[in-house]
């Protein structure tokens, strides 16, 4: 028997369905198209001769009062002769054409009235049979097409509908079969077997089913023996594990203490097996910090002549919502502190190294630009502009580094002096008036009077600020507004730039200040996204908070939040 998956049963079926669709759709548009050329038909030769004749004979019975009827008559006889369609009306048509004639010579003396009026009739007659005869056949085809479609619709939706109640029935059987079989397992009846003469993939998917069941079956009845080795090898693998484990029962009672775990504590399984974790903890100082530990916390241990860092983490075992005890572990992270500390002196050199040569280039492009070493053309102009750029990048994404590597190894250097908030955000504005104008946007400053001074490292400040303002600058729209505000709220100087760009998603709004991160969907991918994460080290490392709000589509503020100096 042919193997058919369900896979081309579905599309057999979905198949059938659709040449059932096409070929009703078919036969439909085939009748409706003869129906409609039949009408069209009818409409365009026959009833137009009607209308001609019908003008002619209104024009020739006025013509012996008005001689002006002579040229409507003549006009609706020449269409009538470009519209000559049915047998004998060429004939007909001829004799009106020679009775015309002698009637343009002599309209006065013309006595052969009577003989038009016959002959117009004719064609008048013979286009009137033609449409009656034409009707009949096009009613003809309407019936024959109405026998013919319901004919096809019944056969087709018998068929179909014999297809909609048998097929569901290929999946659903096979699908109700399964479901009772896996109820029966999860109610520990093992001995439960499907039975499918499905040669697809429910029948691959029973014969599955049937060796699991027998696995379990022979599982449910296998011996203490085999159990016990199978806990002899699992134990043999987490003593094999290099991250120390410790297992504790729902009384708090250890079960199991690995080799790792014998090394860093100091203690060995067999002499506290089965204690109270708490009674052992009383005679060990890291036992007693790491429960006690609920969380992910950092420790710091003396091991093997060095300081290595673990991270603990600790799992709750449960069974039915209720608590069967639980198992700690302590990660060594110490080769990836020792790789983290590699890659922060590594920046730190090469970022302190790439300077010199930097400051050379940002100085050879200012000589360059002195008209003093001769004029440049365009051209040389925008590569030397390019060359400018580019190195300016370069040294703030150096410097970011180099600020970032601080902050990582605990070096940040803060010179704290009593500042004037004013003098610090007109310092910030100056370094980016030049950007401001470039991009088309004006920087406006709203500061309160008479604000006293605050406790800063002025220049890592300003340095912040000059972030805050770079940022709101490069996402506001050409011609936009930056606002500078510093306000005092009781006993905090607040500082913020406002921009009214598209600003931040909501769900990116937290992550802003995270290092390297940018948020998806800006064009903006020159910076190393570090210029938040700096700011925000450096306010924190002064006691202050910063913060941002944002609406997206409305705008962002960043803005940070300064203690006054008491003293003040």
């Amino acid at each position: 028997m042919m193997r058919m998956n369900i896979k081309t049963k579905l599309t057999f079926g979905l198949l059938f369905l659709f040449v059932v669709i096409i070929c009703f759709g078919v036969l439909g548009i085939y009748y409706v198209n003869r129906l409609s050329n039949d009408a069209s038909k009818i409409l365009k030769d026959n009833q137009i001769s009607v209308e001609y004749c019908s003008q002619m004979l209104k024009a020739l019975d006025e013509i012996p009062g008005d001689s002006s009827k002579i040229a409507i008559f003549e006009k609706n006889l020449k269409l009538e002769e470009n519209n000559i369609t049915e047998p004998g009306e060429f004939e007909a048509t001829a004799e009106v054409r020679y009775l015309f004639e002698q009637l343009k010579k002599d309209p006065a003396g013309f006595d052969k009235i009577r003989e038009m009026h016959k002959a117009i009739f004719k064609i008048d007659d013979v286009n009137e049979i033609a449409i009656i005869h034409k009707n009949a056949r096009a009613s003809h085809y309407a019936t024959q097409a109405t026998l013919w479609l319901t004919g096809i619709v019944t056969v087709l939706s018998l068929v179909a509908f014999t297809f909609v109640i048998n097929f569901p029935s290929v999946i659903a059987k096979p699908i109700r079969e399964l479901t009772e079989g896996i109820k029966e397992i999860a109610n520990k009846n093992y001995s439960k077997r499907i039975h499918l003469e499905q040669k697809d993939e429910f029948g691959t998917l029973a014969d599955t089913f049937n060796t699991m069941a027998g696995k379990l079956d022979e599982y449910e009845h296998s011996n203490l023996a085999e159990i016990k080795a199978e806990k002899g090898r699992i134990e043999a693998i987490i003593n094999k594990m290099n991250d120390g484990i410790i297992g504790l029962n729902d009384k708090n009672e250890i079960l199991f203490f690995n080799s790792a775990a014998e090394s860093l504590f100091g203690l060995k399984e067999k002499d506290i097996i089965g204690f109270y974790a708490a009674d052992i903890a009383i005679q060990n100082d890291l036992l007693r910090t790491v429960l006690q530990n609920e969380t992910s916390k950092q420790l710091k241990i003396f091991l093997d002549n060095k300081e290595s860092f673990f991270v603990q983490e600790s799992i709750l075992i449960q069974a039915d919502n209720v608590v069967g005890g639980r198992v700690i572990i302590l990660r060594n992270i110490t080769p990836f502190k020792e790789l983290d500390a590699a890659k922060t002196n590594f920046i730190a050199t090469i970022s302190h190294e790439l300077k010199i040569p930097l400051f050379a280039i940002n100085m050879s492009t200012q000589l360059l630009e002195d008209k003093r070493m001769g004029e440049m053309n365009k051209d040389q102009t925008e590569v030397l502009g390019a060359i400018k750029a580019n190195a300016e990048r370069l040294l703030k994404i150096t410097g970011e580094l180099l600020n970032m590597s601080q902050i990582e190894t605990g070096r940040i250097q803060l010179k704290i002096e009593p500042v004037m908030p004013e003098v610090m955000v007109l310092r910030a504005m100056q370094a980016v008036q030049q950007q401001a104008a470039q991009f088309g946007v004006s920087l406006q400053e709203n500061i309160e009077k008479d604000l006293p001074l605050v406790d800063l490292d002025e220049e890592k400040t300003v340095w912040v600020l000059i972030n805050f303002l770079n940022n709101a600058i490069k996402y506001s729209s050409e011609n936009g507004t930056v606002e500078v505000c510093v306000k005092r709220e009781k006993e905090i100087i607040q500082f913020w730039v406002a921009d009214h760009g598209k600003g931040i998603e909501e769900q990116y709004v937290d992550r802003v200040f995270d290092k390297y991160f940018q948020v998806p969907g800006t064009t903006e991918r020159s910076g190393t996204g570090l210029g938040l994460s700096i700011s925000k080290e450096f306010i924190e490392a002064q006691g202050g908070k910063i913060w941002v709000n944002s609406n997206y589509g409305e705008g962002s503020t960043f803005g940070f939040n300064i203690l006054v100096n008491p003293l003040t």
